[in-house]
């Protein structure tokens, strides 16, 4: 009895080729829990298809994943100095944010990552004359732009990008690639056509993996159904059943990330009056499970263990049975399952 992730895996690769299509020289992106898939499965995706480099998140990453992925691999967080040493090969390439990193990473293969309206990490403009004399000591792959996804004051990303490099001209700096994320296939195509000069390149993980949401599912396994009348006490606390129905133990708890939620940003009233309602309930012990059940989803009995969760399933409906599976909307870069089922 497992939480498990069923894929279809025949729409997954169809939906993997049109985003692959619309972008030329696409970088896939793999990192955290692989969202959702494990770093393994995405690198031999990657391969599959014919990606000539990899992007990961971290050093550690890269360590792991260098032996299921021929190509190069980009590491996606900055170098910095005094960061612990990692044994990785000569096709991995850094990322860095500083004229300091490049000058610590001599003779290092780099992408130098330039401040975006992110305002994250990134070299900055005024920055621009000193890295000029820095780059000559390392192998430049190129440089990066991170882009923002929302942009509620109207400004424009292409021209973002193309004022970046109309920077890097002035001072100078080799243009012949520039990595860039969360641009749409036709702004990219726009940058390609008015600078065809200079190869662009998107790095991209949630649409390539996660962009086609039918593609995948989460199910849980129903371990154990226990009747309860109202005013039953159950559980670790031993709170009262609020009405008749069933304890229902589905496989899927904290160690698969059931219950971890991480915070999303709100536009507009609804959603906001959704989240007070929510935070409201939450005060009296009442929480929303991702798990399915009938047509609704229903409400944890308490917060979930370690690796199941206990649901109340009221009496006015059908009565699960062991051996059946919950279907489980989860976010896939918190959740870990126990197995990947392939339909």
């Amino acid at each position: 009895m497992a939480l498990s992730l069923y894929v279809d895996t025949a729409r997954w690769r169809a939906h993997q080729k049109t985003v692959i299509d619309q972008f030329p020289g696409l970088i896939p992106v793999c990192k955290g829990n692989g969202y959702g898939f494990g770093h393994e499965r995405l690198a031999e995706e990657a391969a599959r298809f014919g990606a000539d480099m990899l992007a990961v998140g971290t050093t550690y990453e890269a360590a792991r994943i260098k032996d299921w992925f021929g190509g190069d691999l980009l590491v996606l967080t900055p170098f910095r100095r005094g960061e612990e040493p990692v044994p990785l090969p000569d096709r991995v390439i850094r990322s860095v944010s500083s004229v300091d990193g490049v000058h610590a990473l001599v003779g290092a293969r780099v992408v130098v990552e330039v401040m975006s309206s992110m305002k994250r990490h990134g070299v900055r403009e005024e920055e621009l004359g000193l890295l000029a004399s820095a780059i000559e000591d390392v192998r430049l792959e190129g440089f990066a732009l991170h882009l923002p996804l929302d942009r509620p004051d109207g400004t424009d990303a292409v021209e973002e990008v193309i004022a970046w490099m109309d920077r890097l001209r002035a001072a100078r700096l080799p243009l012949h690639t520039m990595f860039v994320s969360h641009l749409r296939a036709e702004e990219q195509a726009r940058l390609q056509q008015q600078f065809p000069q200079t190869r662009f390149r998107a790095r991209i993980g949630t649409r390539l993996w996660l962009g086609d949401h039918e593609a995948t599912e989460y199910r849980g396994s129903v371990l154990d159904v226990t009747r309860v009348a109202k005013g039953d006490r159950f559980g670790y606390r031993q709170q009262k059943a609020a009405s008749d129905g069933w304890l229902v133990v589905v496989a899927g708890g904290t160690s698969h990330g059931v219950g971890l939620e991480a915070p999303k940003a709100m536009h507009g009233v609804m959603p906001r009056a959704k989240g007070v309602a929510r935070a409201g309930l939450a005060t009296v012990n009442r929480n929303l499970s991702p798990f399915v059940w009938a047509g609704k989803q229903r409400w944890f009995a308490e917060p979930p263990h370690m690796q199941v969760s206990i649901l109340f399933v009221p009496a006015d409906a059908q009565e699960p049975q062991v051996g059946d599976e919950l279907v489980a909307h989860l976010r896939h870069t918190t959740t870990q399952f126990d197995r990947l089922v392939e339909r």
